[in-house]
């Protein structure tokens, strides 16, 4: 078994006792430890994403439960892939076009224009 690390930060659990108390936390960014996210059954592919048959449903997969089936996993901690957000978003924009760079306003900047011409037309009246 792998060295053992936080599910949120990745931070070494090396030095902590097991089983994880239910209100453990990771010294590191102080995440709860006990939770379905750090545990072997937990699979998104599942229905529940758990794949503990007898398990009780968790709602929350983020704090601290009282579920008596976890188990730590060593790769707990997922990197998530920025890249893959940045090739959607610029399928999206080659689908629908890049709003910001048609007048090079931020939409806060498109907004505030709209508001003053909207005020500009009362008061010329």
């Amino acid at each position: 078994m792998g060295t053992l690390v936080c599910w949120k930060c990745g931070g070494s659990l090396e030095d902590y006792t097991l089983p994880l108390r239910r209100l453990e936390e990771c010294r590191a960014c102080g995440a709860e430890l006990h939770v379905c996210k750090m545990c072997r059954f937990y699979d998104t592919s599942k229905a529940k994403h758990c794949s503990e048959p007898i398990a009780e449903e968790v709602k929350d997969k983020e704090h601290a439960n009282f579920c008596d089936y976890l188990t730590p996993r060593p790769d707990a901690h997922e990197v998530t892939d920025r890249g893959a957000a940045e090739t959607a978003r610029a399928k999206l924009e080659s689908l629908f076009g890049d709003r910001s760079s048609h007048s090079g306003a931020t939409p806060e900047d498109e907004a505030r224009k709209a508001l003053e011409d909207l005020f500009k037309g009362k008061s010329e009246r």
